[in-house]
This record gives structure tokens, sequence and C-alpha cells, in this order.
């Protein structure tokens, strides 16, 4: 039987970019289905006690960029720590990434090259453009996406829903994993204790 990961992301974390495609060899191993849930994490770290980036010490900041360095060489991503475009204005890509879950089609693979555009390729989600480019990339049409999905104010909901969902679960950062059981794995360096449990399960 197939196990069903809620995945609560956001599309400027660097995090949840540098484990988007480690995430999804995961779950094609082990034959997982992946709930894909776009969320707020401004008001999820206001009830969880965490703190924007520019509102962090000091010294929490500069260890967060020596972790994204070590990261980046541990991927092998050509990740840039301090982008140009962060943060992106990121609503309009959300709004495709909920359309594309909602029409069957790989909302994963599109919030990965969500991700890519900011971290890798400088360039901000803010840019119709680079929104279409990333969703070719990721073999999707940015148009045809939003002709066949809902309204802006139906999906705006949806973006609510899943950020309520996420704080019902305990989510309290990006990216988060979720299995059935409610066990969360919080961080792209908890894949391999989330890989451990869906051997467990299996």
């Amino acid at each position: 039987m197939s196990i069903t990961i809620d995945y609560y992301l956001s599309l400027n974390s660097p995090w949840t970019y540098m484990g988007s495609a480690p995430f999804a060899e995961i779950a094609r191993r082990h034959g997982a289905t992946v709930n894909v849930k776009p969320s707020k994490f401004g008001p999820i770290f206001e009830q969880t006690g965490g703190l924007p980036l520019p509102k962090r010490s000091p010294q929490r900041q500069a260890y967060r960029l020596m972790e994204l360095r070590r990261w980046r060489e541990v991927r092998g991503i050509p990740l840039n720590v301090e982008p140009k475009y962060f943060p992106s204005d990121d609503l309009a890509a959300v709004r495709l990434v909920i359309a594309a879950r909602l029409q069957g089609k790989d909302a994963h693979r599109l919030s990965l090259e969500f991700g890519r555009a900011i971290w890798e390729r400088e360039e901000s989600l803010a840019d119709a453009a680079v929104m279409s480019a990333a969703a070719e990339r990721a073999g999707l049409d940015a148009t045809a996406l939003r002709a066949g999905g809902p309204s802006d104010a139906e999906l705006d909901q949806l973006y609510e829903q899943y950020t309520q969902e996420a704080l019902k679960a305990g989510v309290f950062g990006a990216p988060s994993y979720v299995l059935p059981s409610g066990e969360i794995f919080w961080g792209q360096d908890r894949l391999e204790l989330l890989e451990r449990a869906l051997k467990k399960l299996a």
C-alpha cells in the first residue's frame, strides 16, 4: 500500500530547494505519494516561536550561510547562498504549484524548478517569463495550468488551508515531511531519517 507524505514547503526556502530532488528520489524508491502543500511560513513562525531571517541574531544568520555552503557541497548544487532575488515575491508561483497539484501534474518538480530559479539562476519569481521558463523545465505549460485551474481567490484559499493544516500537524519550519502517523521530519538534513522510517513502514 502506498504511503502518503504531506510535504509542507516554501518556494523561497533554500533548504526546501536543496532537499527537493533527493526527496523526490526517496519517494520514488519507496512508491510514496507526495502531497505538495505550499504554506505561509511567516504566520507559522509567528505562532510557533520562529523568527524571519532579518530578525535573527547575527550569529544565527552567519551560521545559516555557513550551513548553506556546507550543504551546497554535499548536495552538489551550484547554489548562490545570497541570491539577488531573495526573498522573491512567490505568490503567483505558489498559485501555479497548487494549480498543478489540482490537475494531477508534477507539482513537486514544478516547485523544484521555481527553487532553481531563485537559488541557482538568480531570477525573480515575480517575473512571468521566469515562471513560464521554470514550468517548461518541469515539462509543464504555465498558461495552460492557469487556464485549467480555479480562480486566484480559490487558490489563495487553498494556500491558507495548507498553512492551517501545517500548524495543526505541528509543523514549524520548511521543508517538513509528515507521515500519516503524524511523525514530522523537519529540514532537508532529515531526509536520511525519513527514508529510514519509510523502510520500516515497508
